[in-house]
């Protein structure tokens, strides 16, 4: 992608083709740059991922919680419906969730972008596993010198599983900021698009139908590098929250 984004139309379809183009066509990301306000895109992008991860983290901490520390009648058979809700294809919940947008006047919105998705049933399902990791003997410690359940959660949980947040948080982000059919559904306000519907977007108007890989392939580059710079930050605490099941010490 990034090779043919410095290419020409005509080395791009050249046969046999040739890895690297014979003069650099570096003016190509420029030119992408300005013929569409890929900024705002991933500013909306940026913005709404950042906030749904902060909503899941939030609403999968507190479901996880209640899951594993508190014992209740119907426990098990709400744990079983939050596993087949997961199961289901998420396209079959577009129509009725866009029903209950429309009635709250939330379409073509970032608030109705941010609380349709504000809960994510595998960070719930993720999430409960990390906490069931921790020892028990850890949280009546912290009963018994009067800790809140608020103050178990955040002060003794989180600490102790704060990789699997991290690697929960980073899967989700890549998933948002990728996010592209229900977006397409409920945003219609060319301000307002994503990234996603962005590049689709420059790839009708300014791409031309693949007239103009080279500046398709640019674009494409400026969607994939803040996610490849996510990645290079946090994979040191993904990749621990894959080997130690998310728990510390």
């Amino acid at each position: 992608m990034l090779v043919s984004a410095i290419k020409t139309t005509d080395e791009i379809w050249k046969f046999p083709p040739s890895f690297w183009p014979a003069e650099p066509q570096w003016q190509n990301f420029i030119e992408a740059w300005n013929s569409a306000p890929f900024g705002l895109y991933m500013f909306n992008s940026l913005f709404t991922a950042t906030a749904i991860v902060l909503f899941q983290i939030f609403s999968a901490a507190m479901m996880a919680y209640a899951l594993t520390q508190f014992r209740f009648k119907g426990q098990k058979f709400l744990f079983a419906s939050i596993l087949a809700i997961y199961m289901l294809p998420a396209a079959s919940t577009y129509v009725p969730s866009y029903v209950i947008l429309s009635k709250l006047n939330m379409l073509d919105s970032y608030q109705g972008m941010i609380i349709s998705n504000a809960v994510s049933v595998f960070g719930i399902f993720f999430i409960r596993q990390a906490f069931m990791q921790v020892p028990k003997e850890m949280v009546e410690a912290a009963k018994v010198d009067g800790a809140s359940h608020w103050t178990i959660l955040w002060k003794v949980l989180l600490p102790m599983t704060k990789s699997s947040f991290l690697t929960f948080s980073l899967i989700s982000f890549v998933q948002m900021f990728n996010n592209y059919l229900w977006p397409s559904l409920i945003l219609k306000s060319q301000d307002k698009y994503l990234i996603t519907m962005g590049l689709r977007q420059f790839f009708i108007e300014g791409g031309a139908y693949g007239i103009k890989w080279p500046l398709v392939m640019a674009a494409n580059v400026f969607a994939v590098v803040p996610l490849l710079l996510l990645f290079f930050v946090a994979q040191k605490w993904f990749i621990k929250g894959i080997n130690d099941r998310g728990v510390k010490g």
